[in-house]
């Protein structure tokens, strides 16, 4: 993830986040299993990113701004720039899953990218962010025109196809015990800091962020952790989790049962 650097939780000491498998974070049994998101522009030419960007309308947005909203009508897509966009789902009854987290280099707004339709699920940022708007009938165009931006448009949505269908699986195969406990490892890889005490995930999820990951509520989380912490495994300090015994929550990963 291109988060470029967290500080410790004692001091300022600045560290290297280590991305797994590239720019976004979602639950999934293994991200090796579908690689990394392959940033859009990669590809292009300086030339034909010029041109790209030329048709594109610049956004910035404070942490908790909304990007655009599931049902509202749909034109293309937005290029991440800066930041972190959470992508989530809401049931009719109000319920809320978190889809993925999407970093610099990925675009956001599909499973459409051009015209014509309404969004799917919501985006909001997640952290301050600046993003590039490519209208839908403007990336069409470009699409055609430069063979590499098709390329790129493709193989982003077979990206988040590979994301989604692996959510489902997590969601349909593994207990929300064993989602957590899977969930705070994957963090500790991307954000983890050493500590006195264990590891710190040097990033800010709220309890409310990681019950939308995991499919639960915001109590039940602050239940688990709780009794986590009572048995030594976490430890919650200044806003943080800190893990102690990662090698617990691999046994709880693979044997929890709710």
């Amino acid at each position: 993830m291109l988060l470029q650097a967290a500080s410790a939780a004692r001091g300022t000491i600045p560290v290297t986040v280590r991305p797994a498998g590239g720019s976004s974070l979602l639950l999934t049994e293994n991200q090796q299993w579908i690689g990394g998101p392959p940033p859009l522009m990669d590809k292009l030419t300086s030339r034909e990113r010029e041109l790209v960007l030329k048709q594109g309308r610049r956004k910035v947005l404070n942490r908790g701004q909304t990007l655009f909203s599931q049902g509202a009508r749909h034109d293309g897509i937005w290029l991440v720039e800066s930041g972190r966009i959470r992508v989530f789902y809401i049931s009719p009854l109000g319920r809320e899953i978190t889809l993925a987290y999407w970093h610099v280099g990925n675009f956001v707004g599909g499973p459409e990218v051009f015209e014509g339709t309404v969004h799917q699920w919501s985006g909001v940022a997640s952290s301050n962010c600046s993003v590039v708007h490519l209208p839908g009938k403007e990336l069409r165009a470009l699409a055609a025109e430069i063979p590499n931006l098709a390329i790129g448009l493709i193989e982003g949505l077979t990206f988040k196809g590979k994301c989604y269908s692996a959510l489902a699986q997590m969601l349909g195969t593994r207990s929300i015990t064993q989602r957590l406990a899977h969930l705070l490892l994957q963090l500790v890889e991307l954000y983890g800091v050493q500590d006195a005490d264990g590891t710190v995930i040097a990033a800010a999820f709220t309890h409310a962020d990681i019950a939308h990951m995991v499919g639960a509520t915001r109590q039940w989380v602050t239940i688990s952790l709780k009794r986590m912490q009572e048995k030594g495994i976490v430890l919650t300090k200044r806003s943080q989790i800190v893990v102690c015994r990662s090698e617990v929550l691999e046994e709880m990963r693979g044997q929890a049962s709710d």
